[in-house]
């Protein structure tokens, strides 16, 4: 009996715990990983390690954990506060970006500040597509650890402006067909109904079911078929 109120226990205080964790995260905002400061991420392990103990400490209190979630769940958005009102604090709580190579030339006293070697560089380099440091003229670490690069002039990729191309305006694809269900938010954000869109399919001999997506650029509707086919399947095994 004793066994299975301890499972009891532990089952609804994860349950609480998820719940909590959820909603502080929604309170502290989305940010990617790599978004994240130092500090963000330190205090994103302490929430998870206090949520991990709230679910299996059986003698303590379960508020104690929780209360301590809260804490450190505020003292993060008191720091984004911060750092959104004052630029100083922004300095101080995530840190400044620091040039790594300026005009072509590495910045040793900045790469010691970061820690950073010349392998973590040319790895860097490498993973934005430069393979030769001699293409690039400026690379600068951001506050979240993340190197980005500025290339050459003569490096840089032609574009229609540089070519005189004239092109049509850029739109967002509206997405109106997911794992064959229709997105009939997504039709009427677009001003079009579901008898357009089966009028569409129809010409297309396709229907709903047999598309894992459909978008809409505008002007036409774009299905992307489930594959069948296998081949090509190991090429990454």
């Amino acid at each position: 009996m004793e066994f299975v109120k301890e499972i009891s226990h532990v089952l609804l205080s994860s349950i609480a715990s998820i719940i909590v964790l959820f909603l502080l995260t929604k309170i502290m905002g989305y940010r990617q990983l790599t978004q994240l400061s130092f500090f963000d991420y330190i205090i994103g392990i302490t929430i998870g390690s206090i949520a991990a103990e709230m679910a299996t400490d059986l003698e303590n209190d379960w508020w104690k954990p929780l209360v301590a979630m809260i804490v450190y769940s505020l003292g993060a958005v008191g720091t984004s506060v911060l750092s959104l009102k004052s630029i100083k604090a922004r300095r101080w709580f995530t840190g400044a970006p620091l040039i790594l190579i300026y005009n072509g030339k590495i910045i040793h006293k900045n790469m010691k500040k970061a820690r950073y070697d010349m392998n973590d560089l040319l790895s860097e380099a490498r993973i934005e597509g430069y393979f030769d440091l001699g293409e690039i003229a400026f690379a600068i670490m951001e506050h979240n650890g993340k190197v980005s690069f500025l290339p050459k002039a003569e490096n840089m990729p032609c574009t229609n402006k540089d070519a005189n191309i004239s092109v049509s305006p850029s739109t967002l694809c509206a997405n109106l067909i997911v794992d064959g269900e229709i997105m009939t938010n997504a039709l009427s954000a677009v001003g079009k109904n579901e008898i357009w869109l089966k009028e569409q399919l129809k010409e297309l001999k396709l229907s709903a079911k047999d598309l894992a997506l459909a978008t809409y650029d505008g002007n036409k509707l774009i299905p992307f078929k489930y594959e069948k086919d296998k081949k090509g399947n190991d090429i990454f095994m």
